[in-house]
């Protein structure tokens, strides 16, 4: 390592990085990328951008300067993935270098080794491949930023080095709120470098930086319990509770670093006990090793400030707060993006005391098999299916992945498949309302409504407040012939999310359906406002059009249907049936033929082709198509 320069060194962390990560590039987006992080439509525009910082809920969370850099990405790579997934492994690579250099001003040996297991070590998988998780690639170059000025003011008291660290750090709040342990983490560095603090010296300038992460950590567990849901019984742990739960989870993520196999996407969530003794064997045990390295670090500090930095960085992630991936589980790979650099650092410190040649032999062998474990592990973040068969496949109970499987199932039209899915994820978590809505979602596209409707009010009483679960009703009582209940359960859709665009869809032709079609127009106009690339809210927008013969209102919405979705025969179908209102029959036969090629069993297409064709004379292609139609029970009742 020494032989190289630190540009030759950087760019060989660029390099095996790209190459540990290569899979990733090809990936698409995996459960909340779209829309929880990839900019969602209404979110586009200069507007948006100001509703990103300006209003809190706008976005999943109100980290404002992460979602800023999406809202910039959208509008360089639009959704397509390869963009993203190549930003996030060009923020980790950089974010590796950052740390060397970091260590290289602690004077830290085996800097550049360090960057290099932290590159491509598999636990970080997680926060790479998957594009929601850029809060921690971009975060963390942030932080260690901030680190670096920081350690350069510590050296000359330069007040452009204080503020240059301060921007840092609060762009780095603004992005994730785990940046937060940063002002508490620089002391235990100073310790570790002086043996001794100095409130004038080394706190009093950090007291600035203390009070903007407890603002920070403050606002953000309020926007979990509040906003994201980080309440109810799941999170109703005692302090006892608590206490064992942060001992095994530090236990936990200490084990994957040493010994990083069967990473989970979704880990099996654990069952805490603190009245029988056992389980206090790892707040024990961790409380013990802490104690060794405290009189250890009467002969070395190092061990001892790598622990404490570990376990403090873990913090916010050790059970004291309630956040709410622990639904599903209270450890995740990307919960140790940031407290893993400082093992990196102790491991590769403890490395370069080998000879030269045993150090050369084990750095090589080490980080060849992180790296392809890294790349076995990024293989499987390819996309939605794999990932989730491969979470089920090691962990049968993940109810989650059990649903978020289905969802996929149903939007990719695989609707059947995802059935047996919903109803494990039912199965295995009582109560749940999201998968009983799900299941209700997918028998009402099945057709099969009135098995919908029973889980769909029971997902109502779970949740009274789900909009969702109010509008998958409403389609439910339209499909078994309650329109006047299915209309009251989407005008409660809207009224619960006002920024639903598929609710106010849905409401707009419930409206139209009882004969009020100038009063369901807004609503088609809502909807297509919240999401531009609506193609069927667009097509009932030009519908209610015609039927007002508003015609040349109706026409840009027809094209913009059909533009968003060209093999729509409905599309085709109603647009020909306004272009035979307006005289242009030419136009008309070419969007009738073409809903004909899209689905050659349409008798209400042969029959309004049939009706055009007699109309310009051509008689024997009219009879043609009529007898078609008839033949296919046009008119039947």
């Amino acid at each position: 390592m020494k032989t190289l320069s630190p540009r030759a060194l950087a760019a060989l962390v660029f390099v095996t990085t790209l190459l540990a990560y290569l899979p990733a590039l090809s990936a698409g987006f995996i459960w909340d990328d779209q829309p929880g992080h990839v900019t969602r439509p209404d979110l586009r525009s200069l507007d948006g951008l100001v509703r990103i910082w300006t209003e809190p809920g706008a976005t999943q969370q109100y980290y404002p300067l992460l979602h800023s850099a999406f809202w910039l990405e959208h509008r360089l790579f639009g959704d397509a993935p390869f963009g993203y997934h190549l930003i996030n492994l060009l923020l980790h690579a950089t974010a590796a270098c950052l740390f060397a250099a970091v260590l290289r001003r602690l004077a830290v040996p085996g800097a550049w080794l360090a960057a290099l297991l932290f590159a491509l070590h598999p636990v970080c998988v997680e926060s790479v491949a998957w594009v929601s998780e850029q809060k921690n690639t971009l975060s963390l170059v942030l932080y260690l930023g901030a680190a670096l000025a920081y350690l350069r003011f510590d050296c000359d008291r330069r007040s452009s080095h204080y503020a240059c660290s301060t921007i840092f750090f609060i762009a780095a709040l603004l992005t994730k709120t785990v940046t937060a342990t940063l002002p508490a983490a620089l002391l235990v560095v100073f310790w570790w470098q002086r043996g001794r603090l100095s409130f004038r010296r080394d706190a009093l300038p950090l007291l600035p930086w203390f009070a903007g992460s407890a603002l920070a950590a403050v606002a953000t567990a309020g926007f979990e319990h509040t906003l994201i849901g980080a309440q109810g019984a799941d999170f109703s742990l005692s302090g006892l509770q608590r206490g064992v739960l942060a001992g095994r989870v530090i236990w936990f993520y200490l084990g994957k670093l040493l010994w990083p196999a069967d990473l989970i996407f979704v880990y099996p969530r654990w069952t805490i006990e603190a009245t029988t003794p056992w389980p206090w064997v790892f707040p024990f045990a961790a409380l013990a090793l802490l104690g060794a390295l405290a009189w250890w670090s009467r002969r070395s500090r190092g061990p001892l400030a790598a622990a404490l930095l570990f376990s403090g960085s873990l913090f916010p992630a050790l059970g004291f707060i309630d956040v709410y991936p622990f639904i599903y589980s209270f450890v995740a790979d990307h919960f140790q993006y940031l407290p893993s650099l400082a093992l990196f650092a102790l491991v590769a410190a403890g490395l370069t005391r080998l000879p030269p040649a045993g150090l050369r032999a084990s750095a090589i062998t080490l980080l060849l098999l992180l790296g392809s474990l890294t790349f076995q592990q990024t293989r499987i973040y390819r996309d939605l299916f794999t990932l989730y068969e491969a979470t089920i496949v090691q962990n049968p109970d993940a109810w989650m992945a059990h649903n978020n499987l289905g969802v996929a199932l149903v939007e990719a039209g695989r609707t059947e498949e995802a059935l047996p899915h919903f109803e494990q994820a039912i199965k295995l978590r009582v109560n749940y309302a999201e998968g009983k809505n799900n299941l209700g979602d997918a028998l009402n596209r099945l057709g099969r409504s009135r098995e919908a409707s029973p889980h769909l009010e029971h997902a109502l009483r779970l949740q009274p407040n789900y909009a969702e679960a109010h509008n998958n009703l409403g389609v439910a009582f339209m499909a078994t012939n309650r329109p006047a209940d299915g209309l009251a359960q989407f005008a409660t859709t809207v009224r619960l999310k006002p920024g639903y665009a598929v609710g106010h869809r849905n409401l707009g032709r419930a409206i139209a359906r009882s004969g009020r079609t100038t009063d369901a127009i807004p609503h088609f106009a809502r909807a297509v406002q919240l999401d531009p690339g609506y193609a069927v809210a667009h097509l009932d927008w030009a519908i209610a059009l015609t039927l007002t013969e508003d015609y040349s209102k109706a026409f840009p919405h027809f094209d913009a249907a059909l533009e968003l979705d060209p093999a729509s025969p409905d599309a085709h179908l109603a647009y020909g049936r306004a272009l035979v209102a307006t005289g242009r029959l030419d136009d008309a036969i070419s969007h009738y033929k073409r809903a004909l090629e899209l689905k050659p069993n349409s008798a209400e297409t042969h029959f309004q082709l049939a009706l055009v064709l007699r109309q310009i004379g051509r008689l024997p292609e009219a009879t043609s198509h009529y007898t078609e139609a008839q033949r296919l029970g046009h008119g039947q009742k």
